[in-house]
């Protein structure tokens, strides 16, 4: 098989942008233009992966379903307003459209991934490849053929995959050949579910696909988004939907784990968990876009998370809330274009991150802007977390970056204590609420004035990364969004012409100089879309809207052709990189949307203490 983009090559030749997105609330799959999923976890996002082929060769797990004969063209698209993605193969004797789709399950340990085979015109040779893995590829199961397909089980997993096409057992792997023409469809179900319990019931895939196409277009119907960008905004809104493990309401940062930051590096963590730092931009974009439901689940979900000690406050969590994510190495697997090693766990819960207790104390001063109800023990959270700030915002930590190397006394951490002071401060002044305000103000003046003192380099005019040093971040970008200098400070423009003038790389921008040494990695990276996107955001509130809008849709041209981003982009190799796709991409798209947008609430709304438009 050979034609159009990738297919028929191996997973070297693989972009991370060749993938689609699928899934069910639960958990998620990515598609590869080649008809091939080579990505699934089971029964959850952070559940061990079925297939698992993105990261190394097709013996750790894929199931393609594709032609036979040379393609001479791929389209593919999500129908409008839904996750369900067809792709179309065009050949010299026909034409063929792959539907794929997760229909939600009937249970939560159970997944279901529906494809269906139809043919538009003409007569199609066909090919499947099914290559059951679990545990990340290490594991091959036991398959019986059964009447309707085939029946798979290993430890605690069983699969069943049902359709009428003849299924034959070859070397560990699944296969058939077959041909369809023009007018007909071919169903094919894979279910997975716990090995002792019983096969549950098939379902009939035609109405599957009906019923998840109405539902999706329901729920992307009560989006209230009038501002230019539509479109990508609601691509981004389904993708970031599609993140939300529905039993609890955590999104997920990505649902994938190891794809490199760099190609052959080993910038490769895992992003299967929930991060408190994306907890106010995330809110934003949904209440704003009319996804209230939704907003107050993620709401509920930090409460729950973040419950405790205030000295043992993660960065993340899992996606029920669970603490401990250790990070394992697991040797078997190559990596995305061989970059090593593949991780699952990230040891980066256990640092100290002080940015997300501010983080944390701004979402919830936003929902109180919001009017979302039940903040009574919001603010009891709040005041116990910022009792423990008072003093901990004195000392270094990991930063936002999750820096692996020492401890540092990091500007952006120390703008976030800030930060979580003046929230606390709005909920007295602004809510009724009680607390010690007068000792709050004190503290916010001492955090601010220690700030300019220590974080702001006099010969460079320019905020740093970090006291002491000389070095860059762009995490400064966001200074003026949450209030804590105007973007017309003089400080502020000498901190954005610096950005621009070493982090600012064909209109993207890099998070920090990874020359420096500061993270403890090895050097090279992609620019960071998220930060780019804050770019956006700053050149809007500098008054710069021709160049923001400029850069903004040079940002969406960097979308893949279904609309998705990764969390970096490599703009020499003009290829994605990191983790796919990133909601925090996503969510920075659709803030950055209304910050450019007339119609909508503009980028200082973070530091405001009210709502800029009514609700």
């Amino acid at each position: 098989m050979h034609g159009d983009g990738e297919i028929g090559r191996d997973a070297v030749a693989r972009r991370i942008e060749d993938y689609a997105l699928i899934g069910d609330t639960h958990t998620a799959a990515l598609v590869g233009r080649d008809g091939s999923i080579d990505w699934l976890c089971l029964p959850r996002f952070d559940a061990p992966a079925c297939f698992a082929r993105m990261l190394g060769d097709s013996d750790n797990g894929r199931w393609l379903i594709a032609p036979a004969q040379p393609v001479d063209e791929v389209r593919r698209r999500y129908r409008d307003g839904t996750l369900i993605l067809e792709t179309e193969f065009v050949t010299a004797s026909g034409a063929v459209t792959l539907i794929d789709f997760m229909p939600r399950p009937s249970a939560e340990d159970r997944t279901d991934v529906i494809r269906i085979l139809r043919c538009t015109r003409g007569t199609v040779a066909m090919v499947l490849d099914l290559v059951l893995r679990f545990d990340y590829g290490r594991v091959a199961p036991w398959v019986r053929r059964r009447r309707h397909g085939i029946f798979a089980v290993a430890g605690p997993d069983a699969i069943e995959v049902h359709t009428p096409v003849p299924l034959t057992g070859e070397n560990f792997r699944t296969v058939a050949e077959f041909t369809i023409s023009a007018g007909q469809e071919i169903p094919f179900a894979l279910t997975r579910y716990p090995s002792h319990k019983h096969a549950p019931r098939q379902h009939d895939c035609a109405a599957l696909l009906e019923d998840v196409e109405s539902g999706w277009r329901r729920w992307s119907s009560r989006c209230t988004y009038e501002g230019a960008w539509k479109e990508p905004v609601q691509r981004s809104l389904i993708t970031l939907k599609a993140l939300t493990y529905s039993p609890t309401g955590g999104i997920v940062a990505a649902p994938t784990t190891s794809l490199p930051e760099r190609l052959g590096g080993e910038r490769n963590w895992d992003y299967r968990f929930c991060w408190i730092r994306d907890a106010t931009l995330t809110l934003y974009s949904l209440i704003a876009s009319g996804y209230t439901d939704e907003a107050m689940a993620w709401r509920e979900w930090l409460l729950r998370a973040a419950a405790g000690k205030p000295s043992e406050l993660q960065i993340m969590y899992g996606i029920a809330g669970e603490r401990r994510l250790d990070e394992l190495e697991l040797p078997w697997l190559s990596g995305f274009a061989g970059s090593q090693p593949v991780r699952i766990g990230n040891a980066a819960h256990a640092q100290l991150q002080l940015d997300v207790y501010g983080e944390l104390m701004d979402a919830l001063h936003a929902t109180r802007k919001h009017g979302l109800d039940g903040d009574v023990e919001a603010w009891r959270l709040q005041t116990t977390l910022l009792d423990f700030l008072e003093d901990a915002w004195t000392k270094p930590d990991s930063g936002l970056w999750e820096i692996r190397g020492p401890e540092r006394h990091f500007t952006h951490s120390k703008v976030m204590a800030w930060v979580g002071v003046d929230r606390s401060i709005a909920g007295v002044e602004s809510f009724g609420l009680d607390g010690p305000v007068e000792r709050w103000r004190e503290l916010r003046e001492i955090i601010h004035a220690d700030i300019c003192r220590n974080g702001f380099d006099e010969q460079r005019n320019s905020f740093v990364q970090y006291y002491g040093g000389r070095e860059l971040d762009a995490s400064l970008l966001l200074l003026p969004t949450v209030g804590f200098l105007p973007a017309s400070d003089p400080r502020m423009l000498g901190t954005v012409e610096a950005i621009e003038r070493e982090l600012v790389v064909d209109g993207l921008v890099k998070r920090y100089s990874t020359s420096s040494g500061v993270d403890g990695l090895p050097q090279g990276e992609g620019a960071f879309l998220a930060c780019t996107f804050w770019y956006v955001d700053a050149l809007a509130l500098l008054g710069r809207y021709r160049q923001a809008e400029e850069i903004f849709e040079k940002l969406l041209s960097l979308r893949n052709d279904v609309g998705l981003l990764a969390e970096e982009y490599d703009p020499k190799a003009c290829r994605q990189l990191g983790n796919f796709p990133q909601a925090f991409s996503h969510i920075a798209l659709i803030n950055s949307a209304r910050s450019l947008s007339e119609a909508t609430r503009p980028a200082t709304e973070r530091a405001s203490r009210t709502p800029s438009v009514p609700d």
